[in-house]
Order: C-alpha cells, then structure tokens, then sequence
C-alpha cells in the first residue's frame, strides 16, 4: 500500500475527491437580512473550491439556534436560495461543499432569539464571559433547561435544515456541529449536563442527543453525505468532561452504526489555538482506532505536519482554517511549497470584501 499524503485523493461518500486538503468550517459573520448568504459569500467559497472539500460556516437550523451577529441559517426559502448560490459558485470551479449545521444553544443570548427569552441548554448553567452583539458586548445569561418534550423538535430542526441544504440549496452534504460548546457539545460533557433525565447522567444518556440528531439526518438525506465533528478536550466555551477519553470514545463507537462519510475531530499540535490542554491526555488516537470510516483531524497543521499525519494513518484528511481565510489557492501554494500569506484579524468577523474575498491567488485568475 503506498503512503498517502495531502494530494492523494479519496473517495468520500458518495464523492470522489482530489485531495485529501479540507477546507474547516470558519464563522466570517457576513450573512445578510434575514442572515441569508449573500454573492459575496458566493464568491468567497467559489474562490476556494480547490480544497477536496469546503465545510462552511455554521449555519443556523432555526431560528433560536443563532449565537453570533450575522451568521447564515439554513431554516427559510430565502436562505436556501442564497445557499444555492454558493453552491453553483462552488460546483462551477469544480469542487464539492458541505455545509456546517448547528444550535449554539447556551452560546447566545436574548438579543439573538425571536422573542428575546432565554437561549436553551441541557441544564441552566451559564458560561462565563461576553458575547458580541449588535448592541456591543453582553453578559452570557443563565440559559433556559431544555424540557424533554422540546428536545424532538430541535431534532427534526436538524433534519430539516439537512434537507434544505441538500435538496433545496444543492449543497453537497452537511456537517453536524457537535463540536466547541455549542448544544449537542452541550449534552455530551458532564461540565455543561446535569440533568436527571433520559438525556442526563450517564455517558449513555448524555450521548442519546448526538446519536437522534444524527440518525435524523442521516435518514433525511443519507448518510453518505453527512459529517460529525467532536471536540473531546476542547476549552472553548468554558467546556470541560471529567473523563473526555470515556465519553467521546462512547460517542465515536455509536456513530459506526451509521455509515458516515467522515468524523472530524479537533485536537491541535501543541500550540494551537485547539491544542488540548497541557496536563489532558491525548484523545483523538484513541479516536482513530475505534472510528470504521473516514478520519479528518485539524488543529494547527501545515503542509509538512499534515503529510506526516496522513502517512503515519493519524487520520485520513486534515482540515485547515486560518490559512484558507487569506490563502484561497491553499492547496496551490502547498504544492508548489510557496509562502503563505497572513490574514488580517481584524476583518475575520463581519465587513465587507475586505480581508474576505482580496486576497490574491498565486494565478489571480483563480480568485477573477
């Protein structure tokens, strides 16, 4: 068997691709009114359509599922239509794109949800911090403990967001955010579940969330189409587990049973933005091992350290963020070993095509 790198390609699902370099979900916050995608996201994505694949940003599968100013959802006609024309920009340059669908759950506030009450969560607890609003920096609140009864129809949101995305917008596929505190992340990890019911207490239990919503979509528009991403020893949004290995090794083992395209986990190199803390132990290898399918990990890689994690069968794809903001030829400039450009991170949330769609390819009639 020969030894895979970042321009082997690979067969997954239903699509073949070209290379095994993945472009990471990445919220921009530039949806329009109504957080519908604009033709400027068109031609953001359209200019990277050389990646083997694009997850976009998280996109909303209803209304109250929205956490950030600005960011798409999936759960209108006008959203679709607006999808659609990323995906025609997307599916003309010859690339494939799923979209990245989520519930931020407790990571929002009153302002962010249509009748100003309080964002949901398995339980009612609050993360620390602030969020950034039309009206400038917010305290998080105490969220509003889910009733079980409610729990069916954020299910049935994310199976019909899959569908929307899929048959109505033409995406490729979607990409279930279970990742980085937002709400199926939310019931995973004893730090942010304590609930006494079916959907509380044991690893089992905490999972059941994670495992509905992914038979869901999966029956909506099969499974060959659809991505989990986890985060098992992930901070961010004041997230915590006290046994990460035991409950994302549960997680990763249900998953097998429903043939998905790939499981994209996030555990960065040291030093990292997603680097695991320093005294964790390392969950993502464990991860491998028990996953049957494809395997997709990110978290500060580069083109040596990508190769290097295929060839040793770390995982089959990596996934990169940053670089592609002010890279759209990302996978152009690794071929040809050309230095990376940097992006500007004071245009990464909101804006215009400024620090969005200028940066200039290596042949500038890629990005025309």
């Amino acid at each position: 068997m020969s030894t895979p790198d970042l321009f082997t390609p690979v067969r997954l699902g239903r699509f073949d691709l070209p290379n095994r370099i993945v472009m990471a979900p990445m919220t921009r916050s530039r949806a329009g009114a109504g957080n519908v995608p604009t033709p400027l996201m068109a031609t953001y994505y359209g200019q990277r359509a050389t990646a083997g694949l694009i997850i976009t940003e998280a996109t909303q599968v209803r209304a109250d599922a929205q956490g950030y100013p600005d960011t798409p959802g999936i759960h209108t006609n006008e959203q679709a239509a607006g999808w659609r024309r990323v995906a025609d920009a997307v599916h003309e340059r010859g690339g494939r794109i799923f979209t990245q669908i989520w519930h931020t759950g407790r990571v929002s506030h009153p302002l962010f949800q249509p009748d100003g009450g309080l964002p949901v969560a398995p339980s009612a607890i609050p993360l620390a911090g602030q969020v950034y609003t039309h009206e400038g920096m917010k305290d998080y609140v105490v969220p509003r403990a889910l009733d079980a009864e409610e729990i069916p129809g954020i299910v049935r949101a994310f199976a019909e967001a899959a569908r929307r995305a899929v048959f109505d917008a033409g995406l490729d596929g979607v990409e279930i955010h279970g990742a980085n505190g937002y709400l199926i992340d939310q019931f995973l990890r004893d730090g942010t579940n304590q609930r006494t019911d079916g959907y509380g207490g044991s690893i089992a239990n905490r999972a059941r969330f994670l495992f509905e919503v992914t038979e869901a979509v999966a029956a909506a528009i099969g499974a060959d189409r659809v991505g989990v991403r986890l985060s098992p020893t992930g901070t961010f949004n004041s997230m915590s587990d006290s046994d990460p290995l035991a409950t994302f090794s549960h997680a990763t083992e249900g998953l097998n049973r429903f043939g998905l395209a790939y499981l994209h986990i996030i555990e960065g190199l040291p030093g990292s933005a997603m680097a695991k803390p320093e005294d964790a132990p390392a969950v993502a290898p464990a991860l491998r091992r028990l996953f049957n399918g494809l395997f997709m990990i990110n978290g500060g890689y580069d083109r040596a350290t990508g190769d290097a994690a295929l060839a040793e069968r770390a995982a089959d794809l990596v996934s990169y963020g940053a670089p592609f903001i002010a890279n759209p030829d990302l996978p152009a400039r690794f071929r040809q070993g050309a230095p990376l450009a940097v992006g500007d991170r004071a245009s990464f949330y909101g804006g215009t095509e400024v620090g969005y769609t200028d940066y200039p390819a290596l042949d500038s009639a890629l990005v025309a």
